[in-house]
Order: C-alpha cells, then structure tokens, then sequence
C-alpha cells in the first residue's frame, strides 16, 4: 500500500509539474525586453549604426528574440570583426563587439583596409588618419603585412619607414619610403634573401647621393652583389655598389 502511495503522489506532482509548464511556457514568451547593453566603451564602431542595425531585430520578447540575427547583423557593420550576444536575466541582452583594428590601407583605392591579423575588410578611415599602404595577390594580406613590419624594423636606424610595401603577381617585393624613394627587391631568393637585400640597401643609404643628379628617385636591389639607381634627370641608370 506504501508503494503504491508513493507512486500516486509521484505520478500527481508530475502532473502538477506537467500543467505549471504548459500554463507558465506561454507567460515566460512574453517576459518583456527592456534593454540591450553594450558592455565596453566602443572606438571605432558608432552606437547609433549599432541601435540602426538591431532596430528591427528587436521585436519580440526577452525569450523570443533571435539572438544569433543580432549577431549577424552586428557583424555586417564595416568596423566590427566578432559579435557575442547573450540573454541577460531578466530582461537585458548584453552585447559584446570586437572592433577592427586597422594598421594599412590594401590595395589601390578601393576603400579596403588590413587588420593587426592580416585580414582584409571594407571601412572607411576617420578623416586625417593616415595608413601605409600594401598591395598584393589575393589572400596575400597576412605576408604583405608581416614584410613590412620586417622591413620597418630593418629600415629604423636610417630613420625611415616603409609607407608602400607591394608584392606583384610574380611575387617580387618593393617598397616606397617616406622620403618618396623606391626601393625593389625583386623576389626572395636562397642565395640573396629579401632581407639581406634590404639590409644592403640600408648599409649604403647615407651613400645614396650623386653630387650631379642629387638623390635618386629608385633604387633597384635585385643585383647579387650591387644595385643600379634611378636619378629624376636621367633616362638611364648608373649601377654602383660592390661586385
């Protein structure tokens, strides 16, 4: 008789269980939402493009807004790399945004820029920001990005940087320094690595003055043991260097 007590008690209060969740679901659905935070200061990412791009996504309650088309939607703005959205109880959803953080403008002209992971996205730079540029194949950000920092680390005792760094098709390096020289380096090789190559070049930079035709306009380093220069009142080019 016990047992059977037991069972029916068992059997009532998950009855009692089964009706509170059937009256409570609907009534939860309609827990009303009351805000969206954002839970850290933003740079680059403006809060009302944040309030425009969520505006009809928020329609709904707490339980029933779509939280992974928030994300979406963040993630379409031009200076947001990754979105977190989440449920806060009991009527808040937090959002967490991770900006771009630009170091280069990418390509020619076509309002792109590279982040500090290489990668490639479209925005528009605030007015009187200025960038280096780089340029290359597609999907060759990344590298292009990590020779320049290479080549300005190389080029600091000079005092120069690299404002320009292009890799062509051919995958042959050149740069442009704030000075307005040209410098190619042409392809890596075994036997005259790029970076000694540019080493070189930074070796005979004081040099680099001809007392006729005054500092050349491009220096072209793919020699083994030499370079030519470029001077503005010369068609030719006069190569000097060691042999």
């Amino acid at each position: 008789m016990t047992a059977v007590a037991d069972l029916l008690l068992l059997a009532a209060g998950a009855a009692l269980l089964v009706a509170a969740v059937i009256w409570g679901a609907p009534r939860m659905r309609l827990i009303p939402l009351n805000e969206v935070r954002v839970t850290h200061e933003l740079q680059s990412v403006q809060r009302s493009d944040v309030e425009q791009s969520l505006e009809d996504l928020l329609r709904g309650s707490f339980l029933t807004v779509n939280l992974e088309a928030l994300r979406l939607a963040l993630e379409q703005l031009p200076w947001v790399r990754h979105a977190e959205v989440w449920r806060k109880w009991p009527a808040r959803i937090d959002v967490r945004i991770e900006e771009q953080q630009a170091v280069a403008h990418w390509g020619e002209g076509r309002g792109e820029l590279v982040n500090i992971f290489g990668e490639v996205f479209a925005a528009s730079l605030p007015e009187g920001q200025r960038l280096p540029r780089l340029s290359g194949p597609s999907g060759s950000a990344g590298d292009v990005l990590r020779r320049h920092e290479e080549f300005a680390r190389v080029l600091r005792p000079i005092g120069q940087q690299p404002v320009q760094v292009a890799l062509s098709p051919r995958l042959a390096w050149a740069l442009e320094l704030e000075d307005g020289m040209l410098v190619e380096l042409g392809r890596e090789q075994a036997k005259a690595p790029i970076r000694m190559r540019l080493q070189r070049f930074v070796d005979y930079y004081p040099t680099l003055s001809d007392t006729r035709h005054g500092r050349p306009l491009a220096v072209d380093m793919r020699y083994p043991n030499g370079f030519a220069l470029r001077f503005p009142a010369s068609a030719g080019h006069e190569v000097k260097g060691k042999k």
